[in-house]
């Protein structure tokens, strides 16, 4: 483990969110002794229990470290005033913002959660990171942030590259992400805030977004309802398992963008942006043939389901794209790490989780 997480102190925003809780627990797994500070808004977005079950088992696992502490901090980074008083108190090294209004479809109904949290959400963070140099203090040593594989909208070109042009998004959601890309990049070259900017491609695992296509179907497919397959079934996801982002996140903490001085004698800005996404696409036919297999092997479906007479081929959504695939080559090149859950093995774990929180329940 690299030095620069252990024994620090590391904030985490959307940290009841399901990368932010995964990436918790797995510090205090593996990074002991370290002071985790979560914040997370606990908005009701989606179903808040999956929330408390993932503060939960921080909570757990932080008491099987006794080195390393956990502090949770009910509070939206949109509130500039909370986000202050933090920096101001715990002195960050390394934050995370993995707080954000997630989901395209939402973001077309309810656009103003998208500019709070994203948009001034972030700016709130920024600033606090600037002024986390002030009178002479060490200062936040790397900001890794959230945006997300919406933001190559509908490029043609496959497999996405960090290096393509990305000026066309096709959702509020995906501007905003964009955004938060140029926002980061203007207060890395003027402050030197080594800053990371981390592409998710579709994450998916047990205790995951239910607002998310394997997760909803399943509720669908339980309460015997119909699910709708978008673009008659072309559509293609680039899936990554939880624990693979994960691990990516962790390791990009460790290593933040060089701080270097350019010819003209100021700084280069120690910014860098990377996909995190599994490099093989899957069609969404399949991906729900493999979903319906794993939900009868876990007794959640039972073997005698009738799933043709429950689903429904429908045109594209708006906001929606095609195809998401990751380039993860300067990932690989730069951490020597490359996701590798297979769809199979990522879809078993969701199915055994969901059987035992919500059946084991029933």
């Amino acid at each position: 483990m690299g030095d620069l997480i252990q024994g620090k102190v590391i904030l985490i925003s959307g940290v009841a969110g399901f990368i932010g809780a995964n990436l918790s627990i797995e510090l205090l797994r593996s990074n002991s002794p370290v002071q985790i500070i979560g914040i997370d808004n606990m908005n009701d977005y989606y179903d808040v229990s999956i929330k408390e079950y993932r503060l939960e088992k921080i909570k757990s696992m932080s008491e099987s470290r006794p080195d390393s502490t956990w502090t949770f901090i009910k509070g939206s980074i949109a509130d500039r005033e909370l986000v202050n008083e933090i920096f101001q108190k715990y002195e960050p090294s390394i934050v995370v913002n993995l707080a954000a209004q997630a989901g395209v479809r939402y973001s077309i109904t309810n656009p103003d959660a998208y500019i709070e949290s994203n948009l001034i959400g972030f700016y709130n963070i920024l600033e606090a990171c600037r002024h986390s140099y002030d009178n002479g203090l060490p200062g936040v040593q790397h900001l890794v942030y959230a945006s997300s594989s919406s933001v190559y909208g509908s490029n043609i070109k496959v497999p996405y590259s960090t290096d393509d042009k990305v000026d066309n998004p096709v959702s509020l959601y995906a501007a905003t992400k964009k955004s938060n890309e140029l926002m980061a990049h203007a207060y890395s070259k003027l402050y030197n805030i080594p800053s990371t900017g981390l592409r998710f491609f579709t994450v998916y695992g047990p205790a995951g977004r239910p607002d998310m296509a394997y997760f909803g179907f399943t509720n669908k497919l339980r309460e015997g309802k119909t699910i709708e397959i978008f673009n008659f079934g072309n559509c293609k996801r680039d899936f990554t398992y939880v624990d693979d982002i994960v691990e990516g996140v962790r390791r990009v903490m460790e290593k933040p963008p060089k701080k270097e001085t350019g010819e003209d004698g100021l700084p280069i800005p120690p910014y860098a942006v990377y996909n995190i996404g599994n490099s093989h696409p899957e069609n969404l036919l399949e991906f729900v043939d493999i979903l319906q297999q794993e939900l009868i092997r876990a007794n959640v479906l039972s073997e005698e389901y009738n799933f043709e007479a429950h689903k429904k081929l429908v045109p594209m959504q708006p906001g929606d794209v095609p195809v998401t695939y990751a380039d993860t080559s300067a990932l690989e090149r730069d951490f020597d790490f490359k996701p590798s859950t297979s769809l199979r093995d990522g879809l078993r774990q969701f199915a055994e989780w969901y059987h035992d929180f919500y059946m084991d329940q029933e």
